[in-house]
């Protein structure tokens, strides 16, 4: 995976593929997990993972090496991908909420942030499939 790191020689795309497999998981977690009475903290931390995925898919896709990093704005910027305000109030779920006591809400409601993120998704595929 990702040959920029010089361990495999996988085009960029494939790479990005394996990336998006792993975020549709989450997305799929993050469905199953709607209900209120699920921890924001546990929710956020998988939605924070969903688009830290989708943001390395794309720099991956580029064909450079992701950074071994969380923060959201650095890989957002090297993916040259605007995040929504929203989606980068996630930083938060990456580190804090999991190891500081709470309460961390979630920055809006769950089904607008999974459909935000679902959209990320949507135009990665495009980014994925026009570069094949």
């Amino acid at each position: 995976m990702w040959r920029a790191m010089g361990g495999c020689s996988m085009p960029p795309a494939e790479d990005a593929n394996l990336l998006l497999a792993l975020v549709r998981r989450h997305l799929r977690s993050l469905a199953m997990t709607l209900d209120p009475q699920f921890p924001d903290e546990d929710w956020g931390f998988t939605a924070q993972q969903a688009v830290e995925k989708l943001l390395k898919a794309w720099i991956v896709l580029s064909d450079q090496r992701p950074p071994r990093s969380h923060e959201l704005s650095e890989l957002a910027a090297l993916a040259e991908v605007e995040l929504p305000a929203q989606l980068l109030s996630l930083q938060t779920y990456a580190v804090e909420a999991r190891y500081e006591e709470g309460p961390f809400p979630l920055p809006a409601a769950r089904e607008g942030l999974l459909a935000q993120i679902e959209q990320l998704l949507d135009r990665c595929i495009e980014a994925v499939n026009r570069s094949d």
